[in-house]
Order: structure tokens, then sequence, then C-alpha cells
């Protein structure tokens, strides 16, 4: 199922369907361009609750099990925020995750 997930997210990128940095995540939720949001689990604390605060008031899921070196892995980029901004590519990461 990881795998699978940080498969997809390769592809998204490919795809030119990611936003990535925290700012433009923000940015991209508050304008409801972002689908799902995907956050590394070794973020700071501060960067934990400002996304969870806008995820949770903007109803946009957020994924929070990866860490950023699984996520610089998949995407061959150093981030630890990034945005989903098509709503098929973040409907299936969301059902790679419930399976």
């Amino acid at each position: 199922m990881r795998e699978q997930f940080l498969n997809f997210l390769g592809i998204a990128l490919r795809a030119g369907k990611i936003i990535g940095g925290t700012d433009l995540t923000i940015k991209g939720i508050r304008d409801k361009s972002v689908k799902l949001v995907i956050m590394a689990s070794d973020c700071s604390e501060r960067t934990k609750k400002t996304l969870n605060d806008k995820t949770s008031y903007y109803e946009v899921p957020i994924i929070d099990v990866f860490s950023s070196d699984e996520l610089k892995k998949s995407i061959g980029k150093d981030r630890k925020v990034m945005g989903i901004t098509d709503l098929g590519i973040a409907r299936r990461l969301k059902e790679i995750m419930q399976n």
C-alpha cells in the first residue's frame, strides 16, 4: 500500500498535478484548488497545526503518515508539504490509503 501510494505520487508529479511547499499549499486550500494535502510526518509542530487548522476549516483531506525521506524519494524533490490539485488523482490516493 505504501509503495503503491508513493509510486502514484510520482505519477501525479509528472502529470503536473502537485504544488509543493507550505505557502503554496495553504494558498491552494484557500482558493479551493487543492483537493488533498500530503504532509510529512516529521514536519514541525507549527506547520502541522497550521495545516491541520486550514484543512479542517476548508474540509480538505490530509494524509500525514509518510516521512519526508519517503516523500522525497517518490517525487525526487525535498518537499514536506504538497497539495494535489486534481480531484481524480486525490480520490485515487485516498483509495490507496484506505486499502
